[in-house]
């Protein structure tokens, strides 16, 4: 059973930095991208950023040049540094890996509970 274990949300005044963690848990062959995406309320779930297993990373516009996506493949950790955050900003915040659980399977979409990060003075 694979899991991925977000944390590190919370409330921040605008302008301040928070900084994500999400850990992959369980039986995991290979993980090729891994990434954060949020949605907030009444709106669809966008990618925040992502990173490739050799470390390529992909920013969504409204968050480059602020925040930072790092992984440590041997923990199978992803992280990402938010610096200089807006009210806008306040979403649930969600963990994604892609990858496979054994030799054999066919590489998934993994999925985090999601943390809660609040923007707001």
């Amino acid at each position: 059973q694979v899991q991925l274990v977000e944390s590190g949300g919370g409330l921040v005044q605008p302008g301040g930095s928070l900084r994500l963690s999400c850990a992959a848990s369980g039986i995991m062959f290979s993980i090729s991208n891994m990434g954060w995406y949020r949605q907030a309320p009444g709106k669809q779930r966008e990618l925040v950023a992502s990173i490739s297993s050799d470390g390529t990373t992909n920013y969504a516009d409204s968050v480059k040049g602020r925040f930072t996506i790092s992984r440590d493949n041997a923990k199978k950790t992803v992280y990402v540094q938010m610096n200089s955050l807006k009210p806008e900003e306040t979403a649930v915040y969600y963990c994604n890996a892609y990858g496979r659980t054994d030799l054999f399977a066919s590489p998934r979409a993994f999925w985090g509970q999601g943390t809660q990060v609040t923007v707001s003075s």
